[in-house]
């Protein structure tokens, strides 16, 4: 994220965990002086992929951790299980991110920060598209969040899903 504004030489001394991608670029943004507005992020968004893809590329240790695929191929092959992705990554940053792992065919679907700037909205996109592929109402399904910070948490319990934090 931070290489974006690298040819600038802009510092981010933030954490990002727990973030979407368009309120990282926002605070970034606000942080400098620097206008923020919908296509200001929407141009910083396009570039954003191209940076990202060389940042996967040449990292050094990338990988999935332990369990996590035994996790989802449990999970994969039940009819009445829809696996979703929610993430505040924009949709083309998270597939880059899982590809290398080979974890896109897992989250046919998802809520992304592309979807919302707000955790909370773009799980309940991922939400509904989930339930939708079920053929189902959002109100007839269970939906579980897992989540690594806080944010996650606060999100899962906004939209009334439980949330197994993980750390």
């Amino acid at each position: 994220m931070a290489r974006v504004f690298e040819r600038e030489a802009f510092e981010v001394d933030f954490s990002f965990a727990g973030m979407t991608d368009p309120a990282i670029f926002r605070r970034i943004l606000d942080g400098l002086g620097l206008e923020v507005s919908a296509d200001t992020i929407a141009r910083i968004l396009r570039v954003y992929p191209e940076v990202l893809r060389e940042e996967v590329a040449g990292a050094r240790e990338y990988r999935a951790h332990v369990g996590v695929v035994d996790l989802l191929e449990r999970f994969a092959g039940h009819e009445e299980v829809a696996l979703g992705l929610g993430t505040g990554n924009i949709e083309v940053g998270a597939r880059i991110k899982l590809e290398p792992l080979g974890l896109n065919p897992y989250f046919g679907f998802g809520g992304y920060g592309s979807d919302a700037e707000a955790r909370d909205a773009l799980l309940r996109a991922g939400a509904e598209r989930g339930a939708a592929g079920l053929g189902h109402a959002l109100a007839a399904c269970r939906v579980v969040v897992i989540g690594d910070t806080p944010r996650d948490v606060a999100a899962a319990h906004a939209i009334g899903a439980p949330c197994l934090a993980v750390a």
